[in-house]
């Protein structure tokens, strides 16, 4: 049984009893190491596991606004844990725990990952990307891959959801935007996910399928090789939107010279407006940089 099968048969059966934790009894907390629009997370040493781990706490009334919008669709969405709990790839993070504080708010137990955020990577323009760029984009599409292929979406797939360990391993986190790839999951109308990274389709609430994970894939790799968006970065997420309807992208050429131009239809590619003109899957993604005859990006 495949972990889609597992995760669904938890709904089937009614689900499990979650587990309450007291997270100032079991964890020493190390410090905040960010906070996302939905959750707050910790550098923490788990006195159970006896070992340093990423503690996520997960704000219970945004999560639970966010899962009504599938209740409103007779839907109901696997939580973050659920998901996370069967995911097994060398580029994911993974999960060791989810369950309930004893304030009610979700919670997940998470490998502390020894690393940086991609997206702090790109912004400070670090030497660690020199020469890395592809084996960072393979190992991006594998992890990729492997989600689609236990069939789910990421559907927030982007730089600050991405960390790069000291040892050079791409780790994909933060699935709490990810649902089932089943046409009910699909149908017109979900619009969430982060602006700059939202394919056509989302944005005009049309059906959806893996392709909305691969624009977010090409905009990521654009940015890994230029340092900048393939749009204009506006004020607004409004005028983003608008940008990614009706403008094209621009020429990677004109963000870094030195491109080749193989590489640099690649780019523009994985970005198309239209879903059929992109790569089919990740692998396809995958194999095209991997044939390209320069790797020394």
């Amino acid at each position: 049984m495949g972990l889609f099968d597992r995760i669904m048969g938890i709904f089937g059966s009614g689900g499990s009893k979650l587990p309450k934790v007291d997270v100032n009894k079991r964890f020493n907390l190390l410090g905040r190491t960010g906070q996302g629009s939905m959750s707050k997370v910790f550098q923490a040493y788990d006195k159970t596991l006896g070992r340093n781990v990423c503690l996520k706490v997960l704000d219970k009334v945004k999560t639970q606004r966010f899962e009504d919008r599938f209740k409103q669709q007779n839907l109901v969405k696997p939580s973050e844990g659920e998901i996370c709990m069967g995911l097994r790839h060398r580029n994911i993070v993974q999960t060791f725990e989810h369950g309930l504080t004893t304030d009610g708010e979700p919670y997940l137990i998470l490998e502390w990952i020894d690393g940086l955020g991609m997206n702090y990577l790109i912004e400070t323009r670090s030497a660690n990307l020199n020469g890395k760029r592809i084996d960072y984009l393979i190992q991006l599409a594998d992890a990729l891959e492997y989600l689609h292929n236990e069939r789910l979406m990421h559907r927030d797939l982007c730089p600050r959801n991405i960390m790069v360990t000291n040892d050079g391993v791409v780790k994909l986190i933060d699935f709490g935007l990810t649902i089932p790839n089943t046409k009910e999951f699909c149908r017109p109308g979900n619009r969430t996910g982060t602006a700059d990274y939202l394919a056509p389709e989302v944005i005009k609430r049309m059906t959806t399928d893996l392709r909305v994970d691969i624009f977010a894939l090409g905009v990521t790799a654009y940015e890994i090789f230029t340092g900048q968006l393939p749009w204009e970065r506006s004020a607004s997420s409004e005028e983003t939107l608008r940008r990614h309807l009706n403008t094209p992208p621009r020429s990677p050429k004109d963000m870094r010279e030195d491109l080749d131009d193989d590489l640099c239809e690649i780019l523009l590619k994985a970005i198309a407006r239209d879903p059929r003109e992109r790569f089919a899957s990740a692998a396809a993604f995958r194999d095209a940089i991997k044939s390209l005859d320069r790797q020394d990006y």
